[in-house]
């Protein structure tokens, strides 16, 4: 019993729950990545297209907050901001398939697209289910929570796209569902490096005491 002195042993099964869950999470969105993506390309969808940038994303998310899980606050907080360039990086490639398809106009597959973003649902329910008792552990947990919850919006968006290209035959309505996606990108990577700057502020302010 000496061993879970200053509760050590809390905290071991701790990161060990959030390894478990991480692992999980990160399998399922890499295989999403693969199978969302060529459906994008073959559905010719910027929206879908969007969403498989998600999962890939996520699963590079989730491999950082492996490495991070049982750090310390100042690397956690540290991996948070890199999580929220990436989230940033993801946004801006969107944003640059949109002005190509504005350029370039062309009717996306919306059989494809709604098939794709029911699959992209079903999967993105099951991590963020898995997510849920984790989202207060700790900045790198809760920014792997918000990267989760994004997922369900965006596959929400991109099935309302599909109807939306179903009913008038345009491909406009995936554009604007691929903008707005790349907008709450945006948001998302300015919440997550905000949390994260503040976290490391804390952390030196503390470190100087």
């Amino acid at each position: 019993m000496s061993g879970c002195c200053n509760h050590g042993c809390e905290f071991d099964r701790l990161w060990r729950r959030q390894r478990g869950t991480l692992r999980t999470v990160l399998v399922i969105n890499a295989v999403m990545f693969l199978v969302i993506a060529s459906a994008a390309v073959y559905g010719d969808s910027s929206a879908l297209f969007s969403d498989s940038l998600d999962n890939l994303g996520d699963a590079l998310t989730y491999a950082l907050s492996l490495f991070a899980v049982s750090r310390g606050a100042s690397t956690k907080a540290k991996v948070a901001l890199f999580k929220g360039g990436l989230i940033f990086i993801a946004a801006s490639i969107v944003v640059a398939r949109v002005g190509s398809k504005l350029v370039e106009p062309s009717v996306p597959v919306y059989e494809v697209m709604t098939a794709f973003s029911l699959l992209g649902l079903a999967a993105n329910f099951v991590c963020l289910s898995l997510l849920w008792r984790h989202r207060e552990d700790d900045v790198n947990m809760s920014s792997v929570w918000e990267c989760s919850r994004n997922d369900i919006a965006s596959n929400l968006s991109v099935l309302a796209a599909s109807a939306g290209v179903w009913l008038t035959g345009t491909g406009w309505p995936d554009i604007a569902v691929a903008s707005c996606l790349a907008l709450l990108l945006l948001r998302s990577a300015a919440r997550v490096i905000a949390t994260a700057v503040t976290q490391l502020r804390a952390v030196e302010s503390d470190s100087q005491v």
